[in-house]
């Protein structure tokens, strides 16, 4: 079936400003007074102009969008969520979330918001940051897993879903010659890359140098079922102002996101083989205060948009995931959407029919020490695209923005 295709329509104003001078006998100092005035008219128009075109570009924050479910509370505080689509059943598609505490663990829910307490995982030392890989080969079986940022402990975990047992022997060490002080993981993401099916994990962390922030690591069996992780790729700029945690990877298109929070989203290739030139720095204006959580949403292969928290808010910048052929690497904002979670750090898109949720999922965490879940055409109104109601392998038509 050919890609899904959508229409956009962009207001612009294109008006300038019109004076028209009516030429009467004055006196001289009348003509002096009548000249101050209309200069001061031209530059109160003029200033009205570049108010109006600012606007344009800052949409007007929309009324807060409840959520249809919140989750049952971890003990301690919530952080980063990922979606797991079930792909024999997709009612029973679960939820992994992250309790970040010394005394942490990793929190799994089902679609109604439920804690599954035979698949928790407990004794993880603050976990930060988890994400979700499917297919992954292990002893010849095709496997799903959760792959988690364990900071204290200077490593990841993996987790087999949707049982939850281990797939790591506690031996996924990452930034292994850094010093202390830098080898504090937080945000991750996957990548698989089309070409050869290979999967990587992109890393961040607490603190790091400005340049190789940071590390890339291709996942695979150890040869016992296990997986091992290689590190083949540092990149990735830090302003050096507060730190980098979140990171997202559009794999259609080929690209990584990170928050490089107080300043914005900076834009990279996913592929190692592509290098390491920096392709976009957006998301610059605007935000109360820390750039968060980012996800995608897809209205097609190559279509769709980018969220990004901005913390301090409660609210969500919506950006167009992609660009034009004259310029490839620009995001323009399209809305900002109001939420009822709370100073929200991570989340988690997903464009898959769910009960519930027929055009996509969106879930945020929430400083309650819960998890919200969203429906897509809530957050998008009437102003942006939908996906199709589809299931995890079906197709349908694109439902265009206004509908």
């Amino acid at each position: 079936m050919p890609a899904p295709t959508r229409q956009t329509a962009r207001a612009t104003n294109t008006k300038s400003p019109c004076f028209c001078l009516l030429l009467v006998r004055f006196s001289p100092t009348s003509l002096l007074s009548l000249a101050g005035r209309l200069a001061t008219a031209a530059l109160l128009t003029q200033c009205h102009s570049v108010a109006t075109t600012a606007s344009l570009t800052q949409p007007a924050p929309s009324a807060v969008v409840q959520p249809v479910v919140v989750t049952d509370p971890v003990p301690h505080d919530t952080d980063d969520p990922a979606i797991w689509i079930n792909p024999t059943d997709p009612a029973r598609s679960l939820i992994v979330g992250t309790d970040k505490d010394a005394d942490g663990g990793l929190y799994v829910f089902d679609l109604h918001g439920k804690m599954l307490p035979g698949k928790t995982v407990h004794n993880l030392r603050r976990p930060n940051n988890v994400d979700i890989a499917y297919g992954l080969k292990l002893s010849g079986q095709l496997t799903d897993f959760a792959l988690a940022t364990e900071r204290e402990q200077f490593r990841l975990r993996a987790f087999r879903l949707p049982d939850m047992q281990p797939l790591d022997l506690g031996n996924l060490a990452v930034f292994v010659g850094e010093p202390l002080a830098e080898r504090l993981p937080m945000g991750i993401a996957f990548y698989t890359r089309p070409t050869d099916g290979a999967l990587f994990a992109i890393v961040g962390r607490k603190v790091g140098p400005r340049e190789g922030y940071l590390w890339q690591y291709q996942l695979s069996d150890d040869g016992t079922g296990h997986i091992k992780a290689t590190v083949v790729r540092k990149f990735g700029k830090w302003s050096g102002k507060k730190e980098i945690e979140s990171i997202a990877v559009d794999n259609e298109l080929g690209y990584v996101y990170y928050s490089d929070e107080g300043v914005g989203v900076r834009q990279y290739f996913a592929d190692p083989a592509k290098g390491d030139v920096e392709l976009a720095l957006f998301a610059t204006t605007g935000f109360t205060e820390d750039h968060e959580g980012i996800s995608i949403y897809k209205t097609g292969p190559q279509t769709g948009y980018l969220l990004v928290s901005d913390q301090g808010a409660n609210q969500f910048h919506i950006f167009r995931r992609e660009g034009t052929p004259a310029q490839p690497y620009s995001h323009p904002l399209l809305k900002v959407v109001r939420v009822a979670a709370q100073v929200s750090d991570g989340s988690d898109m997903t464009n898959t029919a769910l009960p519930g949720f027929p055009h996509g999922l969106f879930v945020a965490m929430s400083t309650d020490r819960t998890f919200h879940y969203y429906r897509w055409e809530d957050l998008a109104g009437k102003e942006l695209a939908r996906s199709p109601e589809i299931g995890h392998e079906g197709t349908a038509t694109l439902v265009s923005p206004g509908k």
